[in-house]
């Protein structure tokens, strides 16, 4: 009897440890997703009906999968917070979530995931918002095929798409986002991937790192936002076959990088903004593999930036292919294709007889005297740049390519 008795009680602590599933809907007993997480055990899962829900200040303090059945709307009705993830284990999958309420102290988010590990936020649409996705001091965790759409106007009052801060190890891949104030912005944010995202028509940044180490950002796309990219004060930034495009303004640029060392930029294509790359004090950072092309600047060095190498990279048809304000160079350039180049190659070996000056003297005098622009395609300029070339004053007579390609490269 007393076997029986002890078989009986852990088949029903069994029973009630089995994950159930509760419906919410409109005409159902549970009609919020309050109430819902309320009922719910751990691990449990919350299937959202189709419907819309008018909830605000929604915490999710329990391990739950929270799965919304064609697309339900939670409408935040510009109260504040939606909803607040608090605990691990958690999946947000399927929602689309309107309306978050908008406060100068406070940063309200549709969906926040405070203090949290192994989470999953996927599939959701976020329109109406402040802050979209916004993961603080959180780690191990998946944001994926998520679509924010913001319709930010001014940078000072509006808040960023999908937005890191004290997190680590989170994978951010196949994400939307456009209208808001920066794409996806990191902060104290290590070793994070950042992959197959689209990031356009932002304000301020696609994607902004801010004391941020160790992390990759690959296959991405970031397009016509206020400027593409922006990496600062931060190390070990792997930067891979991303495309810069249509980020053009009085200072705009595809890539700022300020502040930064030991980081890898390879095989990016910077198309059509007005500087590709802008540098401020970077240093040991290998740029290979990169194609430039129909810039006005494709690579801006504004100083303090040494022991960096430039090889293997396509420069097509850019207005200046490199500035420089200052007459020290320490950068390495070698085998890249210039298609301003003009010299010959007589042995056939692929490489051009006459080393490649790429500093032109006109840049160094637009950049201390920008209304210079007008004068690009005259004669005179032509002139002066030749002379630069031949006897160098102005330029680093040290920067240039003593090996140029003679046919573009592919790879």
């Amino acid at each position: 009897m007393k076997h029986f008795l002890v078989f009986l009680t852990v088949i029903l602590m069994a029973h009630s440890t089995i994950a159930q599933t509760i419906e919410i809907c409109n005409t159902c007993t549970i009609s919020t997703l309050k109430e819902g997480i309320a009922q719910a055990k751990d691990f449990d899962t919350i299937l959202v009906k189709q419907g819309t829900y008018k909830e605000h200040n929604v915490v999710v303090d329990k391990p739950l999968t929270i799965i919304g059945e064609k697309y339900p709307v939670i409408d935040g009705e510009l109260k504040g917070e939606i909803i607040t993830v608090t605990s691990d284990n958690v999946t947000v999958d399927g929602l689309f979530i309107i309306n978050v309420g908008t406060s100068y102290t406070e940063d309200y988010a549709a969906l926040r995931v405070r203090n949290s590990k192994n989470f999953v936020i996927q599939n959701l649409v976020l329109e109406k918002l402040f802050f979209g996705i916004y993961i603080e001091k959180s780690r191990d965790g998946k944001i994926y095929h998520n679509k924010i759409i913001g319709d930010a106007v001014e940078e000072y009052n509006s808040g960023n798409g999908i937005q890191l801060w004290y997190s680590k190890n989170i994978r951010i891949e196949h994400n939307f986002v456009q209208h808001v104030r920066d794409g996806i912005y990191l902060e104290f944010s290590d070793d994070c991937v950042i992959k197959n995202n689209v990031s356009a028509l932002n304000i301020r940044y696609g994607l902004h790192f801010m004391f941020s180490n160790n992390d990759i950002y690959q296959d991405n796309t970031f397009e016509n936002n206020g400027a593409g990219v922006a990496v600062m004060f931060s190390k070990h930034i792997e930067m891979y076959n991303n495309i810069f495009k249509e980020n053009w303004g009085t200072a705009s640029y595809g890539l700022l990088l300020k502040e930064i060392n030991d980081a890898e930029i390879v095989g990016n294509t910077f198309e059509n903004n007005t500087i590709g790359i802008n540098i401020e004090g970077s240093n040991r950072i290998n740029y290979k593999h990169n194609t430039f092309s129909n810039n006005g600047w494709a690579i801006k060095v504004k100083g303090a930036c040494y022991t960096n190498k430039f090889t293997e990279n396509n420069f097509l048809y850019n207005s200046f292919d490199i500035a420089y304000n200052s007459k020290v160079n320490d950068n390495e350039f070698d085998k890249n294709y210039w298609s301003n180049y003009t010299g010959y190659d007589l042995d056939k070996d692929g490489i051009g007889d006459v080393p490649y000056r790429p500093v032109k003297l006109f840049s160094y005098i637009v950049n201390r005297t920008p209304e210079t622009i007008i004068l690009l395609r005259s004669m005179f300029i032509d002139i002066i740049d030749f002379s630069e070339k031949v006897s160098p004053v102005f330029t680093p007579d040290d920067l240039l390519d003593n090996n140029p390609l003679i046919k573009k490269l592919t790879w």
